[in-house]
């Protein structure tokens, strides 16, 4: 029978070629966690804990899957998000505590913008584009309940794990299948109609990871995550903030709110993007590890800009 130290010990053995030791004691509770069921607490208090030989075989299978690199959360199916549970899958992007923060702005925001207004909209639409496995969509559901939430993406298999997502923690939402980059010629479609009127708020954690910032990334992002949530051209790293930010001034309603997770290296030139698109009251704002990765502005309702 294998015990807990014993367990440690192996995965330490066994991927420290992948990860520090730290990320691989925190892969190892993880998945002790889940097949063994024990706590966090109990792994670092009772290291001398015994497995069964079943538990054992189960960690075993876990860790030949983590030595290829592949994502803790694809291969236990699940991951958390603000508090939630979500599925996860190779069709979408593994949830990052960074979107959280995202999240976080939105509903904080809401509230200072219906203080403002004096009170409810007669509907107040939220639309989250480029949904993937719905964890920002689900979460502005959960913690909004008044609010209209619809989301988009390319991907009928992301679209179908953000419904089950969706069914999973008890909300509703909205969702239809599109390309941000390719609308003009769906956006008049009976089906997109409904749900692309006029939003209060207009969300996005769009792909902006270049090639550059690609080779400085783990393989475990790279070899799993699905490239066309994550990557752009070197040549136009801002195509998917253009195309929304032009989306934006045709569908958000005056003084909405618009909410973009950005690459750090392109902070001035998306505010650059929302001036020329006559956006105001831009704040560019840092993440938890101090690093500028969000932005929020205000559609003031002026002429669209051509520039791009």
């Amino acid at each position: 029978m294998k015990t807990v130290k014993e367990v440690s010990s192996v995965f330490r053995q066994e991927l420290i070629s992948l990860y520090d030791v730290r990320e691989i004691d925190s892969l190892c509770t993880i998945a002790l966690a889940e097949l063994v069921g024990f706590s966090s607490a109990k792994i670092k208090a009772f290291p001398e804990s015994g497995l069964t030989a079943e538990q054992s075989v189960e960690i075993e299978k876990v860790l030949i899957r983590l030595k290829t690199g592949e994502p803790i959360q694809y291969i236990l199916g699940h991951s958390e998000f603000y508090g939630l549970p979500f599925k996860v899958n190779p069709s979408v992007l593994i949830p990052r505590p960074e979107t959280e923060e995202l999240v976080e702005w939105v509903i904080s925001s809401v509230g200072s913008w219906l203080l403002a207004a004096g009170s409810w909209q007669q509907t107040f639409k939220i639309l989250d584009i480029g949904t993937g496995s719905g964890c920002i969509a689900v979460s502005l559901k959960k913690n909004l309940k008044d609010v209209e939430v619809s989301a988009i993406d390319i991907s009928p298999e992301a679209l179908k794990t953000a419904k089950d997502n969706a069914e999973l923690n008890k909300v509703e939402i909205n969702l239809i299948q599109a390309d941000i980059l390719n609308l003009e010629s769906e956006i008049e479609n009976p089906s997109l109609s409904a749900g692309m009127a006029k939003f209060e708020i207009i969300v996005s954690n769009p792909p902006y990871v270049t090639q550059a910032d690609k080779k400085q990334m783990h393989s475990n992002v790279t070899d799993f995550e699905p490239h066309t949530a994550l990557f752009v051209a070197e040549d136009d790293p801002l195509i998917f903030y253009k195309a929304i930010t032009d989306f934006a001034v045709k569908h958000l309603s005056l003084n909405g709110l618009l909410f973009l997770e950005i690459n750090e290296s392109y902070g001035e030139q998306i505010v650059e993007l929302l001036n020329r698109k006559s956006f105001n009251n831009i704040e560019l704002k840092k993440d938890m590890s101090d690093r500028f990765r969000m932005i929020k502005a205000i559609w003031s309702g002026n002429k669209l800009q051509t520039a791009n």
